[in-house]
């Protein structure tokens, strides 16, 4: 019986983690693709985007701009798109 019990266990924990992957995958996919935008839009190379950086490079966060600047600094971060993106 305890054979059983450990190898039920051990299979539905191989199956969660198998379940688990492709929603990592996807955010892995999706980070780097923000970053890749990211780059070509931040201009000034200075690793932060402007509203005006944003406006004709990446409309929906130049449309969500100051829903992401939480701290209403003037720009926001790759860091800060992602965190927003996983919600």
């Amino acid at each position: 019986m305890r054979t059983h019990l450990s190898k039920a266990i051990l299979f539905f924990t191989c199956a969660m983690m198998a379940l688990s992957l492709p929603a990592h995958a996807d955010e892995v996919s999706r980070n780097k693709e923000i970053a890749e935008r990211f780059a070509k839009c931040d201009t000034n190379r200075d690793g932060k985007l402007t509203m005006s950086e944003a406006k004709g490079c990446m409309p929906r966060i130049y449309d969500h701009f100051s829903y992401i600047d939480t701290g209403n600094k003037g720009y926001v971060t790759v860091a800060e798109i992602q965190t927003m993106a996983a919600r």
